[in-house]
């Protein structure tokens, strides 16, 4: 179930980048205040600590805030899921506890802008769990790739299966037994994650980029790397 790349260290976002490149991404979440839950569908900004969402005016959680002076303590729910269909799709669920203000009417004059103030977060992963600070949170900067990223895993799934098989080259060899399926699962400026399926389970392997990508751009580049070090036989970088 762990990502891995060989006995050594592999680059990696944080906790604090996988975060805030989580909330750079997603659409939607749930916000659990008064015992309820929820469910917006609603981009979110950061802004050091502080998260800013929508919801409709006509909305119960904006008639709830309405009634309070000074917010209401909360808990957010955002779920990040792989973009490419595979087995156990959920990569993380983020829950971040904080106070929800009312901030302004949007101009459409049918939604609100709301304002959350983050005390702590918790990112769980089958890999592990990671807890942040608001101060960690304002001090992280999201991944170049994070509002790409599922266009360019989607992208290389549905059109690059070639690629796929190409960079399969660069495993352990003993990875491959059995003939697993290979799909993109993730991606950051470290490298891409793969992921392995056989019918007795998964495994996700990282492979590590030359240099980070700095953009999308950089990331075709960056790719163009990893296949050429596989048409060539050369290793994969190691750290």
């Amino acid at each position: 179930m762990s990502i891995t790349a060989g006995d050594a260290e592999v680059p990696e976002p944080t906790t604090a980048e996988r975060v805030r490149s989580l909330l750079n991404a997603t659409s939607s979440l749930t916000v659990r205040a008064l015992g309820e839950h929820h469910d917006l569908d609603t981009p979110v900004s950061v802004h050091g600590s502080r998260l800013r969402l929508r919801a409709p005016l006509d909305a119960p959680l904006v008639a709830a805030l309405a009634a309070t002076t000074d917010g209401l303590a909360v808990v957010l729910d955002v779920t990040d899921v792989s973009p490419v269909a595979v087995r156990d799709r959920i990569r993380g669920r983020l829950t971040l506890a904080g106070r929800l203000h009312l901030a302004h009417l949007a101009d459409d004059g049918l939604s609100v802008h709301l304002r959350v103030d983050v005390a702590h977060a918790v990112l769980a992963t089958p890999y592990g769990t990671g807890a942040l600070t608001a101060a960690d949170l304002s001090l992280a900067a999201p991944d170049p790739l994070a509002r790409h990223e599922a266009a360019l895993l989607t992208h290389l799934a549905d059109d690059h299966a070639d690629a796929l098989d190409l960079l399969t080259r660069l495993l352990d060899p003993a990875l491959l037994t059995h003939g697993p399926a290979v799909r993109p699962l993730a991606l950051d400026r470290h490298g891409l994650v793969l992921r392995l399926d056989h019918s007795h389970g998964h495994r996700d392997v990282r492979l590590v980029f030359p240099e980070p990508a700095r953009d999308t751009e950089d990331f075709g580049h960056r790719m163009h790397d990893l296949m050429a070090a596989a048409e060539h036989g050369l290793p994969a970088r190691r750290p």
